[in-house]
């Protein structure tokens, strides 16, 4: 859909990329499921594979139903080329793909999503990619890990699980000074709170499992790029690989980016409170929220993000057990993996969404094992409120009369 006038972001979100099926004036995009598309004759088709004429060839190459998603995301970002992907680890493995080879050099957020890093660590590695994985947050490390032959400045910020924040604009400048393309991982932000690309990132990426598809019925990924001939060689390396996305699929998703800005902002405002209750209880001995003022990159993020977002992390007196007991104790919240979707998740990212990465490693990056982390969902506040802090409270008893018993100063 085009206008005369800028769009906000809720209008985008509802309209971006999308318009009436001009075969039947469907409101709703149309699910294109099918593999491949007729030729009127055999002179279209060769046209068609020889980029001479426009047109749908292979669902794998380019499906309506996709394009629209690609098109609506690709303007929530703020311009550019969408390419949607079967997943996010799709849209991952495509930059690496795309843009490392033997003999280069990546630098990445260390505190970055578990599999994006054993991607690097264990199997590029075994082509001759070679990477390093610092604290991203710190400009000073950035640079020092900065070689001449790096190639790929991977970001994600806000980081997952522990929630530092990248200076993106800055980090950006050092990186293209080595000649490196910045990817940012956006997907703990959605374009809703950030927009890399304003910012000086090269190309743009999310797990539209998360905030964009917001359900968690749906595993998709998506890359976002201005620069054409970048978007040509992420492209080739998606169609060649065959990490596409299937036409349901982005369906799905793009039902689910309807109703994005009301999802974010809901799960956003619950989660900006139990931060703060959350500092204020006598078993939590750590909170990680990019709202609170004690974040390290508090400045950073009012200046950066549009709002804190909807995912906290967060560290009980006690240790694992602690949280452990935590996980099992509360009863609307989920214990599972992912976030973003409407429900509130909450999960271990030591022994789960992290547990691929070294112990040594782990820990170097700040994902301490007893790091718990809360995807807020847009349930009632009160709710949620009474349970998360009604398991608090029991843990709490629990810890004291164990202490008690053992004859030890009561103290959490």
């Amino acid at each position: 859909m085009t206008t005369d006038h800028p769009q906000q972001f809720d209008t985008a979100c509802i309209h971006a990329g999308q318009h009436p099926d001009r075969l039947f004036g469907g409101v709703s995009v149309p699910i294109y499921q099918s593999s491949t598309f007729a030729f009127a004759n055999a002179e279209e088709g060769a046209a068609r594979f020889s980029g001479r004429q426009e047109g749908y060839k292979y669902t794998r190459l380019g499906n309506p139903t996709t394009a629209a998603l690609e098109a609506c995301v690709a303007e929530l970002e703020g311009g550019g080329i969408g390419l949607a992907t079967a997943s996010g680890m799709a849209a991952v493995s495509t930059a690496y793909m795309a843009l490392l080879g033997q003999g280069a050099h990546a630098v990445s957020t260390a505190s970055v999503y578990g599999p994006s890093r054993t991607l690097l660590e264990r199997e590029f590695a075994r082509f001759g990619v070679a990477a390093d994985f610092v604290d991203t947050s710190s400009l000073d490390r950035l640079q020092a890990a900065l070689k001449p032959n790096t190639r790929l400045v991977y970001l994600e910020t806000p980081a997952n699980p522990t929630l530092s924040v990248t200076d993106i604009a800055e980090a950006s400048r050092l990186a293209h000074g080595v000649g490196a393309v910045v990817v940012v991982d956006n997907t703990f932000c959605s374009p809703m709170l950030q927009k890399p690309l304003d910012l000086g990132a090269d190309v743009v990426l999310h797990s539209m499992t998360k905030f964009l598809n917001g359900h968690s019925d749906v595993v998709a990924g998506i890359l976002v790029t201005r620069d054409r001939n970048l978007a040509t060689r992420l492209k080739n390396v998606l169609v060649q690989m065959g990490g596409t996305i299937d036409p349901h699929q982005a369906w799905l998703v793009l039902r689910g980016v309807k109703t994005l800005a009301l999802r974010v902002r809901a799960g956003q405002d619950n989660a900006a409170r139990l931060a703060t209750e959350l500092t204020r209880h006598p078993m939590v001995a750590t909170v990680t929220y990019p709202g609170l003022a004690t974040h390290p990159q508090y400045e950073l993020a009012k200046k950066q993000m549009t709002g804190p977002g909807a995912m906290i992390s967060f560290e009980l007196k006690g240790g694992v057990e602690a949280g452990r007991m935590l996980m099992d104790s509360v009863h609307l919240a989920t214990l599972a993996v992912s976030l973003g979707g409407i429900e509130t998740l909450i999960q271990h990212p030591a022994s789960m969404t992290h547990a691929s990465v070294a112990r040594e490693s782990r820990q170097a990056a700040g994902i301490t094992d007893g790091l718990v982390r809360l995807s807020v969902g847009c349930e009632a506040y009160d709710d949620l409120h009474r349970d998360l802090f009604s398991a608090l409270d029991g843990i709490q008893q629990k810890m004291a009369g164990g202490e008690a018993e053992a004859g030890l100063n009561v103290n959490v």
